[in-house]
């Protein structure tokens, strides 16, 4: 009778602490998730404009900046420690300046310039970022706990119409190069400049740098390319090409996104597609006729701020911008909006033809990620949705690292 009830108490201190182990194991939160997710996965952002930040004397990228701070960037490393990014392509951008032997000498000049301080910022911070040049290289730097950094160059205006500057810039650690911006230039036409009605797609000259990037290993971005462009270019590459900050232009209308039908093609030649941030490709805007007014006044004063070379003059009118913000405030974009992007890509040519690529400091954020602190909330959202660790790591970098692979194998 005794061994009965000794058996008895054993088998319900037994059941309790069975009951009390399993209230115990509560399920992790959806962000708790996709921080481990993020440890585990190499996470790659395709396009910033950051750089440009390095060239000024006031502003340090190993410093972490308030983000409701004027002038604090959306990109620093702590930063990037905080939203889980591991992997910055850092562009070298130089605006669009008149198509003259001068004008292509200060434009390479201005890219070897952000060029030369993205090394330094490796010199300045060793232990907490290094420069990549190779997929292999950032695996290793992740492994060895530092943020990457990728060198890109966003227009092709720099190369003037030098074919051997293609394979002087790779050699300097550039490893893609946007052909394009937002006016038309000698190697192919933008998808918003119209101010020539007619689309003339890539030129003669265009073939050329494209078969030299292709010989060197350089990936072809077509971002802000028209969609003449586009396709030419698609049929002139051996290799696959991408578009290092575009979105998908069914979900949002707008000239810089990709139609159904480019993604189709894109997807055809193994390419990739990195949705942008910016809110304005991501949902279209409410209609807001004052700050439009405000907008057109304000480049009407100052021109193209994205093409102003005067450091002084870009601040002043960055200024006054903020305070058309302040005034007449622009409805935005969500995080979900973008993981709509996501989604339509997925549905039309499938999840291994999709990445991210934020445009910060160039325009890109939304609500919910309008810095580089937030990157991790996409995750969240991919995770919501029912999106797998295995997709999520495809669209935070697999599919892209794919296509550079395959850029470099096929040089020669």
């Amino acid at each position: 009778m005794i061994n009965r009830r000794i058996g008895f108490v054993l088998t319900i201190g037994l059941v309790f602490a069975v009951a009390s182990c399993t209230v115990a194991k509560t399920p992790p939160t959806v962000e708790a998730r996709a921080r481990e997710l993020h440890q585990k996965i190499l996470t790659v952002d395709t396009h910033c404009d950051t750089a440009f930040g390095l060239l000024r004397q006031d502003w340090r990228i190993g410093d972490r900046h308030d983000p409701a701070q004027r002038g604090s960037g959306k990109i620093d490393l702590p930063r990037m420690v905080e939203g889980g990014l591991d992997a910055e392509f850092f562009a070298a951008f130089v605006g669009q300046g008149p198509r003259t032997p001068e004008g292509y000498a200060k434009a390479k000049e201005r890219a070897l310039q952000v060029i030369a301080a993205l090394y330094k910022m490796a010199e300045d911070y060793p232990t907490l970022v290094g420069l990549a040049f190779t997929p292999d290289d950032a695996y290793r730097l992740k492994r060895e706990g530092k943020r990457i950094a990728f060198i890109g160059m966003e227009n092709g205006y720099p190369l003037g119409l030098d074919i051997p500057l293609v394979e002087s810039f790779f050699k300097r650690g550039v490893r893609y190069i946007t052909l394009v911006h937002s006016s038309d230039n000698d190697i192919c036409d933008s998808a918003t400049d119209r101010r020539n009605p007619e689309d003339n797609g890539l030129s003669e000259f265009g073939r050329r740098v494209v078969a030299e990037c292709n010989r060197v290993g350089m990936l072809v971005d077509i971002s802000h390319a028209s969609e003449k462009s586009f396709f030419d270019v698609l049929a002139a590459s051996r290799a696959p090409i991408f578009a290092s900050h575009s979105s998908a232009r069914a979900v949002c209308d707008n000239p810089r996104n990709l139609s159904d039908d480019q993604l189709r093609a894109l997807a055809r030649k193994d390419g990739v597609i990195q949705i942008c941030f910016l809110s304005a490709y991501v949902k279209k805007p409410e209609p807001n006729p004052d700050r439009d007014k405000a907008l057109q006044a304000l480049q009407a004063k100052y021109g193209n701020l994205r093409e102003t070379r005067d450091e002084a003059l870009r601040e002043k009118a960055m200024a006054e911008r903020e305070e058309i913000n302040r005034l007449y405030p622009e409805s935005r974009a969500t995080v979900a909006d973008l993981v709509d992007h996501i989604d339509h890509v997925r549905k039309v040519v499938g999840i291994d033809y999709v990445g991210l690529g934020t445009d910060f400091d160039g325009g890109g954020g939304v609500i919910g990620c309008d810095d580089v602190s937030g990157m991790i909330h996409v995750t969240e959202e991919m995770l919501r949705r029912g999106y797998t660790e295995r997709e999520i790591e495809k669209v935070w970098g697999g599919n892209f690292m794919r296509v550079f692979r395959k850029a470099l194998a096929l040089r020669g």
